[in-house]
Formats: C-alpha cells, sequence, structure tokens
C-alpha cells in the first residue's frame, strides 16, 4: 500500500530582522523537503512495477537491498509532517490567529477532498470511491484541522501535548478496537490501522501520534526567529539526541516499538531486522530514527547553494502539485509496461485490488530504480513551471495547491 506522501505547505518564509520589509523561502526546508518528494516517488514506483510480490519488511523471504529500498523511504510521512507543521508556524508569524486557524480548517477539508477522491482516480484509474482508503494525505488534512484548535495555547503547552503524543502512545497499544464496542471505529482513526467504517473506510494512517509530529514542526518554527547559528546548532544537537535515544532504546529492545530485533542469516539482514520498526501507526522508536536524521538534515542545509541544491528545491517548493501529479504518471507508466511486457492495456491496482496483478508484471530492483529515475526527471519540468506560477501570482487559491 503507498505510504508515504507530501504535506500540505503554508509558505515557509521569514525575514530576519536586518532585512525589514521583505521576506525569502527558507532554503532548508525547500531542499530537505525535496529530498524526501524524490524518495517518496521511490517507494511508489516499488509498489507499481516491482515483480516482487513480498513486502520488503519480510526478512524471511527478503533481501537487504529490498528493505533498504523501503527503508530510506521511511523518512518521507515523518518529514512532511514536520516540515508541514514548521512550514505553519513560520506563516503563522506573519498572520493574526484568526487567518490560521481558517486556514488549517480550509486546507485540511481540501487535503480530505484530494485523498478521498482526487487521488483515489490516480491510484487505481478508476471512479469507484469506495471503501476509501484514507492515507497520509487524509491524516495530514484531520492534523491540520486539530491543530488549528491549539495554535493559540502558549507553545510551551502545545510542545508537551506533542510529546506526550508521540512519547507515550506506545502505552496504550494494547487498546484493540474490538474491546471499545461502538467506539472502535474511533479507535481506528485515531491509533489503530484498519476498517473505521466495514466496506466504506479503511485507515491506514492513524492520527496518533502524526498529529503530534505536526505540532512539534509549529512549535520548532519558533527557533526561525533565532540567529542562524544558534538554530543550526540547536536542531543539529537535538537531532543527535533523538538519533542517540533511538540506538539506546532499540538495542536494548526497550520501550517504544512493539516487536523486538534479532539476529538473522547475514549480517545485512541483522542491521535491517535492527531498523525494522512499526510504521503504522508510528512507534515511538520509529520517530525518533527519522526524526532525528531530520532535524540533522535540517541543520546542514540551512546554507545550501549549487545547482544540486536548485534542482532538490524545485521539488520542495510545490510538494501537493507534485503529490498529486505523479501519482498518475507513476500509474500510467506501470501501465504503459503492462503493454510492453504483457500486450495488455490494463490498469495496476496496487491499492484496491493487488491481488490481480498478473505474474507475469514486473520487473526486478535495479528496473524499480531505473523507472524512479525517470519518474524524478519527468517531474521535473513540470514542477519548475508550476514553482514559478507561485513564486509570480499570488492569487490566493494558489496557497492550496
Amino acid at each position: 500500500m503507498p505510504n508515504t506522501a507530501i504535506s500540505a505547505e503554508p509558505r515557509a518564509t521569514y525575514a530576519p530582522a536586518s532585512e525589514q520589509g521583505t521576506t525569502r523561502r527558507v532554503a532548508s526546508i525547500d531542499v530537505v523537503r525535496g529530498g524526501i518528494m524524490i524518495l517518496m516517488a521511490l517507494d511508489h514506483v516499488r509498489d507499481y512495477v516491482t515483480n516482487l510480490r513480498i513486502r520488503p519488511e519480510d526478512l524471511a523471504r527478503g533481501s537487504a537491498a529490498l528493505f533498504a529500498t523501503r527503508w530510506i523511504t521511511h523518512f518521507c510521512a515523518p518529514g512532511f509532517f514536520l516540515l508541514a507543521g514548521i512550514g505553519i508556524g513560520i506563516s503563522a508569524q506573519r498572520s493574526t490567529l484568526a487567518d490560521v486557524r481558517r486556514f488549517l480548517v480550509t486546507r485540511g477539508i481540501w487535503l480530505l477532498f484530494l485523498e478521498l477522491v482526487v487521488t483515489a482516480i490516480g491510484w487505481q484509474f478508476g471512479f469507484q470511491l469506495v471503501p476509501a482508503f484514507a492515507i497520509v494525505i487524509w491524516a495530514l488534512g484531520l492534523s491540520m484541522m486539530l491543530l488549528a484548535l491549539v495554535v493559540g495555547l502558549p507553545h510551551a503547552l502545545i510542545a508537551m501535548i506533542a510529546l506526550l503524543l508521540i512519547g507515550a502512545h506506545n502505552l496504550f497499544d494494547g487498546v484493540r478496537p474490538e474491546s471499545l464496542g461502538a467506539l472502535a471505529p474511533l479507535w481506528h482513526i485515531l491509533h489503530v490501522p484498519g476498517l473505521a467504517i466495514p466496506g466504506k473506510l479503511i485507515v491506514a494512517y492513524p492520527l496518533v501520534p502524526w498529529v503530534g509530529v505536526m505540532a512539534l514542526g509549529f512549535v520548532i518554527a519558533d527557533m526561525y526567529r533565532w540567529d542562524a547559528a544558534r538554530r543550526r546548532k540547536t536542531l543539529l544537537w537535538a537531532g543527535v539526541a533523538a538519533t542517540a535515544a533511538f540506538i539506546a532504546l532499540r538495542a536494548f529492545n526497550g520501550y517504544g516499538n512493539p516487536f523486538p530485533w534479532s539476529p538473522q542469516r547475514t549480517p545485512a539482514l541483522t542491521v535491517a531486522s535492527f531498523l525494522n520498526l512499526l510504521k503504522y501507526p508510528p512507534s515511538l522508536q520509529f520517530l525518533l530514527m527519522t526524526l532525528g536524521p531530520l532535524m540533522i538534515a535540517l541543520a546542514l542545509t540551512e546554507n545550501a547553494r549549487g545547482r544540486i541544491a536548485s534542482v532538490v528545491q524545485v521539488y520542495g517548493r510545490v510538494p501537493l502539485f507534485y503529490y498529486v501529479v505523479h501519482i498518475f504518471l507513476v500509474h500510467a507508466l506501470a501501465v504503459g509496461l503492462a503493454l510492453m511486457q504483457g500486450g495488455e492495456l490494463r490498469r495496476i491496482p496496487v491499492v484496491s485490488a493487488p491481488e490481480t496483478i498478473p505474474a507475469w508484471y514486473g520487473v526486478s530492483l535495479p528496473g524499480v530504480y531505473l523507472a524512479w529515475a525517470t519518474v524524478v526527471v519527468l517531474m521535473y519540468w513540470p514542477c519548475r513551471w508550476f514553482g514559478r506560477i507561485k513564486a509570480e501570482r499570488k492569487e490566493w487559491w494558489l496557497r492550496y495547491l
């Protein structure tokens, strides 16, 4: 099932005191987000074109290379929730509380529509919208709407709530939906993936702790009022601390993940077992493993310059546009592959009916990487075009794209 996706992106700008009356984008946010966008496409391309009919996390049957292909994309969803929160926080510094709340609610509703209608068509190349699959855009939209309720609170209190959601949610892993009776659908929406509404709504991204990650990003946005040196140092050491906490907890199979790591048949697979953490919902250890390096990346890319950074920023400036368009492009590429391999013009329904994909279809892992590179290259020019439109025009509706 597709698992990563793109955050909603309020315009991430700030104005240091030395630039009165001007604003500029935060380059590090665009660079990190652009890198995540590129990685996200790898996971979705793998879903659509692979001939490996096994889960990458199945270490008994899979390979270290397959697991690594999946693992590197684990940074995408945490990154988008964190960066969405940072973008919202930076925008809030130049807006009224009422405007921020209005934007979060309307943007959240728009994201729900995109998830349940527009992208659903792209995933399946069809119009069967029920059952609906509530994946990352769904969680982003609802998280924004919930964030609208607390943005007026003191930021220290928001930080405490965020850390509590991130750090303590695993205490409730033993609560099963079926034990809650009529409240079972709510528990699926909040914490346990599954059928929130049988036959109608399948939730893959429960809200907790994702909403906490977004709220944490909202508080981190305060750092973009600081001088650059202090901000870089704080982000760097916070990232190192989170990564170290993950290593310590995982090494002793401590709190924060429901299953342990264990020695495997090869050293590479043993490393894979160590890194094989629960994503649905993301465990504490999963979030420490991913958010730590992401904060380090934000610190290290603060002064990113040059051709590579410029290219990566093209994707990072238009994340929602990229996300929606790339779904249709990846599926179209899969249809073309099926036509070449089997002479059949057919959909590849990886979300709604993966069991219907024929055995002859798909390519090996090197082919997956070639298809991924093709998608990333083809997405460059549409993203650059739309990025220019957003930069040159100020219509209100562009904030929703």
